[in-house]
């Protein structure tokens, strides 16, 4: 049994060309698919708790780092998402360079990090719905409101949003990335209404110290905020719904990232110049900044904008999920019938249902704690392996077609490396344990089943839906 049995890239375009999945994507829609996820939970909530609990006003400092560690990775994802146009991003380039072992571990902890993830974004978006009403004199009784673990019975709004974007997931992509460009430019025009409100008020007394808990503060902090910077990843896995994957790929990829970074940095150097970082530590930070300076009008918009922007990182996790599942069935690592593509919607209907029925449970009933900090973690491995991945491709098949060249890769690929290997030592040994868990759990899987039920150990083709 060889677990480092490789796809080829032949097999990858003949997978795609037989699932027929619509072809419906251009570049701005992966720009903005971008935007959706990484304009969100990040900037509306981790911001504040970040700079409160690790970095203070140095967050912004926590945020070029972890930009930067993502810059790198996003120029290997770029080469290899328009060479590899395939669904499950790192999943599907580490089939192609790495071996299959490697491609199941990185599925494997990117099903976490996204189920994890849209678990945290939907509680995040009920903790904003449940602070809005409040200020409108509505209020929700504790047992609908807080998971069993604070009190209550169940978090209804989170799991409710789930299920709704879940049914949009289903209907159609097109449909999916209607809404989330309309969700877009919402958020988008109140993150840019807290800019002018909040920046007239900065008062730079706040940012001294400016690193109250040391440089190791400011790492710990781009290790948590990292998380927020996912969405080009999620991006790169409608590679195969793309009408032109080898050109819009690079540009959706590169595009969002660079976007949401400056985005980032101007918002967090705003709020923690408006009022003292030791008041952050919040699940509003922006519309508590503008209640701060007097602004209530202006805070009830944003926080409406907020729950806009996290709806979208909610669809843009789940679709991204449902995706790479998807490829993975294709594979015949998980069981291949759930890959089944609806006759009328063109989506992949029972793996989307199974995702948002998980997602509704977790978000509904389970405390997520420290999750932030496992969501990261599984997301910096997998980075590292993309990177390790680009290298030998690029050595392995040097005259592959690659519409999109990393510069400089060699030393590109050891940046990332060394940058998202130096944030995940920045994470506590707690979510070291649990990541390992689950990659012990994982293998136990693969060995028993998936190597087993593997396409390339068949040596036949996929069985159709």
């Amino acid at each position: 049994m060889d677990i480092f049995r490789k796809k080829s890239i032949d097999s990858i375009h003949r997978g795609i060309e037989s699932k027929n999945l619509k072809r419906t994507l251009g570049a701005v829609d992966l720009v903005l698919l971008g935007i959706g996820c990484v304009i969100g939970t990040g900037i509306f909530v981790l911001t504040g708790i970040a700079a409160a609990r690790y970095a203070g006003p140095g967050i912004t400092i926590s945020f070029i780092i972890a930009g930067i560690a993502c810059i790198f990775t996003a120029l290997a994802y770029a080469e290899l998402a328009a060479a590899v146009p395939a669904s499950g991003t790192v999943y599907a380039y580490s089939y192609v360079s790495l071996g299959e072992i490697f491609a199941w571990l990185a599925g494997w902890s990117l099903i976490l990090e996204y189920s994890v993830g849209a678990s945290a974004v939907a509680a995040g978006w009920s903790g904003y719905l449940t602070e809005l009403m409040r200020s409108a004199g509505l209020t929700l009784p504790e047992a609908l409101s807080k998971i069993p673990a604070d009190g209550g019975l169940i978090n209804l709004p989170a799991a409710l949003v789930v299920l709704l974007i879940m049914g949009l997931l289903v209907v159609g992509t097109k449909e999916s990335a209607t809404l989330n460009k309309i969700l877009v430019f919402v958020k988008l025009a109140v993150i840019f209404l807290f800019i002018i409100l909040a920046a007239p008020a900065v008062n730079t007394i706040n940012w001294e110290p400016l690193l109250p808990f040391g440089l190791l503060g400011v790492a710990q902090g781009a290790s948590i905020i990292f998380f927020a910077y996912t969405g080009f990843d999620v991006a790169a896995t409608a590679a195969e719904e793309c009408r032109n994957p080898n050109r819009d790929l690079p540009i959706g990829i590169i595009g969002s990232l660079v976007i949401c970074t400056i985005l980032y940095i101007v918002v967090a150097a705003i709020m923690t110049g408006v009022v003292s970082y030791t008041a952050l530590d919040t699940p509003a930070p922006v519309t508590y900044a503008l209640n701060a300076i007097g602004q209530g009008l202006g805070s009830a918009i944003v926080g409406v904008g907020a729950i806009a922007g996290i709806t979208t990182v909610l669809l843009v996790l789940m679709f991204g999920q449902s995706r790479l599942l998807f490829s993975m069935s294709r594979d015949g690592l998980i069981p291949e019938r759930i890959c089944k593509v609806h006759h009328k919607f063109g989506t992949p209907h029972l793996i989307t249902l199974i995702v948002g029925l998980s997602v509704a449970l977790v978000a509904g009933f389970m405390p997520m704690g420290d999750m932030a900090e496992l969501a990261n973690v599984c997301i910096l491995f997998v980075f590292i392996l993309a990177a390790i991945g680009v290298l030998v491709l690029r050595i392995r098949s040097p005259d592959l077609k690659r519409p999109f060249r990393c510069p400089a890769l060699p030393i590109i690929s050891a940046a990332a490396i060394f940058s998202c290997s130096y944030l995940i030592f920045s994470l506590s040994s707690g979510t070291w344990y649990k990541f390992v868990i689950w990659c012990l759990a994982g293998l136990l899987i693969y060995f028993g089943y998936s190597c087993h039920k593997s396409h390339l150990n068949k040596k036949r083709a996929p069985i159709p839906p």
